[in-house]
């Protein structure tokens, strides 16, 4: 089989107009997919040359390849399954910043150059004071970016038409404003000068964004039947699935640049990404962290088995859209929309999405994802939401340990809940576990005791999951 590069395919050329920080599975199966649309549909006319942002990476295997990989997109949509496969050519070639420092530096002297786009993972955006001007290069990758911005400001004379538009993809919120921050202060502790400064704030901007992709990664398991498909040996074949989202909280002028509405894309420029990253929390990852406990605790082991459950998947929709969609503030309709595809995602055919992987972290991630919602639901409806509560049961009963028919459970949390846990379920009185668990204060950062009947509904569903197992006790509140 021959190797997948330009002179064994035909692909096309573009323009470099897009310096993009990271050569990982996510960014080649959604920022760069999204670019090969906007080429295909809307004249955007960009090839991607991508940075290396560790010193051992992927770009040299990427550059064997002349830039080309195919990416295999699964899922649900519109209740039909799809499974396609298409070759992204978007990416000129990848850099080794720390073996070619002068060749990253020299992409600032290219005056089509317009875009950057990263993602270093969340630890990426970080400021690091030993970091130097003179490093070639920088060890942060705020830092990188600094000497990239400055040797640009000096090429091009501070020249107002020659600023960047950066959009940082890193799962933090508020990650376009933290990044800049981090630029902040390496101009300060780089004694960059003012006019850098102005330059910087002005001709320059840095977007906070929200990116909403699930990207498996290289499919294992499926390579051998995508080979075949594909004719060429492609080292670098990403699977994601089907839906996406981009959200970028930019003016008008930007979203004119960056024409992804033409290419028919799920890129919103949006006043405020608050609001979505409010609803991809609260509507997708809140529901997955009392689904599975529940289900898990039910004899299901999947998020699909969950979400196809009689039973389950009633309990699943009962949060989703009983629930936690009545705790947010966008328009009802888009709010059901979105349920509606995160329900096609969790029934995704094609990815086996095991409960006990979520599992990890459970109490931090309802403090964050699940929390909020409970006392939302509380003041507006002047009554628990017993979905939620029975997922925190869920969660508290897991935490016991133990087995589960033959399975060992398998705790995964910070040390000190888990000793915690184990410590009140010696007892094994349900309210005392509940007062136990709620006044937790290094878990909640409060005493939840404190929520007018928490304490008691989770005692009763405790007492319920011990006593009629936990079928019976979801039956109870549909």
């Amino acid at each position: 089989m021959k190797q997948l590069n330009r002179t064994n395919v035909q692909a096309n050329k573009y323009p470099e107009r897009i310096i993009q920080f990271g050569e990982g599975n996510f960014l080649r199966a959604f920022v760069d997919w999204i670019i090969y649309n906007m080429n295909q549909k809307a004249e955007f006319n960009s090839s991607v040359v991508i940075v290396q942002p560790l010193e051992n990476g992927m770009v040299n295997m990427l550059n064997e390849q002349d830039g080309l990989y195919h990416v295999n997109l699964q899922g649900l949509q519109n209740g039909k399954e799809v499974d396609s496969i298409q070759l992204i050519d978007v990416v000129s070639r990848g850099l080794n910043p720390y073996a070619q420092y002068n060749e990253f530096l020299k992409l600032a002297e290219n005056p089509e150059m317009r875009f950057v786009i990263s993602n270093t993972t969340e630890a990426g955006i970080a400021f690091d004071p030993s970091c130097k001007l003179e490093d070639a290069p920088a060890k942060s990758y705020p830092g990188k970016l600094t000497q990239l911005l400055f040797h640009r400001f000096k090429v091009f004379n501070g020249a107002m038409d020659k600023g960047l538009i950066i959009f940082p993809c890193e799962l933090i919120f508020d990650n376009g404003k933290v990044l800049k921050k981090c630029i902040d202060q390496y101009i300060e502790l780089w004694n960059l000068g003012e006019d850098f400064k102005h330059w910087f704030d002005t001709a320059c901007g840095v977007y906070c964004t929200l990116v909403d992709r699930i990207v498996p990664g290289y499919p294992r398991d499926t390579i051998g039947q995508i080979l075949d498909r594909i004719g060429l040996d492609d080292k670098l074949v990403v699977k994601g699935e089907i839906f996406h989202l981009w959200v970028i909280e930019a003016p008008e002028t930007v979203e004119r640049e960056f024409p992804a509405d033409k290419a028919g894309l799920n890129v919103l420029f949006v006043p405020s990404e608050k609001p979505y990253h409010d609803r991809k929390v609260t509507l997708l990852n809140g529901p997955h962290t009392v689904l599975s406990p529940v289900g898990y605790l039910a004899g299901l082991n999947t998020v699909k088995e969950c979400c196809e459950d009689p039973v389950i998947g009633q309990f699943v929709k009962k949060v989703m859209y009983g629930e936690l969609l009545e705790t947010l503030d966008l328009p009802k309709e888009e709010l059901i929309l979105f349920a509606d595809a995160v329900m096609e995602r969790f029934r995704n055919p094609f990815v086996k999405h095991f409960v006990t992987s979520i599992m990890l972290n459970s109490f931090p991630k309802f403090k964050t994802r699940d929390l909020p919602g409970l006392k939302i639901f509380l003041e507006r409806k002047k009554e628990l939401p017993s979905g939620l509560v029975l997922g925190l049961a869920g969660i508290v009963t897991y935490y016991k340990g133990g087995k589960r028919g033959n399975d060992e459970i398998v705790l995964k949390d910070d040390q000190e809940i888990i000793d915690l846990l184990k410590n009140l379920w010696t007892d094994g009185c349900p309210m005392e576990v509940a007062k136990g668990v709620l006044g937790a204060e290094f878990i909640w950062g409060e005493d939840l005791n404190l929520i007018p009947g928490l304490t008691e509904k989770l005692s009763e569903y405790l007492r319920m999951i011990q006593d009629k197992g936990m079928i019976e006790t979801v039956k109870s509140i549909l």
